[in-house]
């Protein structure tokens, strides 16, 4: 999240408005019953992320490591829906399955992955998310890239000790210890980082440069917005009642 820079019309609306125009296009995505809904989801989604000028390459490769997974949802699901009998069931609600997690993956594509993380963390914070949920994804971005570069120290030392990765007692033993000794140097990196942020006068609020101001762009856009969002609800209806 938040990697995904530019100056697309997307990038130049509200991180609010973003963000929360995407949990709401999830939870209706995620709770149509019929095939409509998340179609047009994923519809805008890719609409979103062709307006957000995302790299198409870097779109593919994760729709496919999605769509892996939906292969194989298609060869069981048709088969243990309801018995034989109902296949043709299984194969539909298979297909509703994909386009809603196409869909809400687009969506977020669009929306939320096209936003820097501090932005994000003030944003929904803006939302009325809980300070110290925002603050928890902060350090979880923030650190995961160092704790990453930890395990690779830590399994490289064990590599050049002759360690070989095969399972055995012996690499499991050497495995569990890794995993020890990275709680471990976490723990004391965290104390660290946090005697530092006190030292700096961090007393539990992270400040921003950004300030947040709805426009002319913002205003169109979530009556476009609106209008997806009330065909979604409304074909809902129509076709469930």
């Amino acid at each position: 999240m938040g990697l995904m820079a530019g100056n697309s019309v997307v990038h130049g609306l509200d991180p609010r408005l973003r963000v929360a125009t995407a949990f709401v296009f999830a939870l209706v995505t995620a709770l149509s019953r019929s095939i409509m809904a998340p179609a047009l989801a994923l519809g805008v989604g890719l609409g979103l992320v062709w307006a957000a000028r995302l790299p198409a390459a870097m779109v593919a490769r994760r729709l496919l490591a999605v769509n892996l997974f939906m292969f194989f949802l298609w060869l069981v699901l048709p088969f243990t829906w309801g018995g034989p009998a109902d296949f043709a069931d299984g194969l539909g609600q298979a297909l509703l399955i994909t386009l809603k997690a196409n869909g809400i993956a687009c969506l977020f594509w669009g929306l939320v992955a096209t936003i820097p993380v501090g932005v994000l963390g003030h944003a929904l914070i803006r939302l009325g998310i809980p300070a110290k949920l925002a603050h928890l994804l902060l350090f979880t971005y923030r650190y995961l890239y160092v704790l990453y570069e930890e395990y690779q120290r830590l399994r490289q030392a064990a590599l050049v000790r002759g360690f070989q990765p095969r399972p055995s007692r012996h690499a499991l033993r050497t495995y569990a210890w890794l995993v020890g000794m990275l709680l471990v140097r976490a723990f004391n990196r965290s104390q660290r980082v946090y005697e530092a942020m006190l030292c700096r006068g961090f007393k539990g609020r992270f400040y921003s440069l950004e300030h947040f101001s709805f426009s002319g762009r913002d205003c169109l856009a979530l009556f476009f917005f609106g209008l997806f969002l009330g065909g979604m609800v409304y074909g809902e209806w129509l076709l469930n009642r």
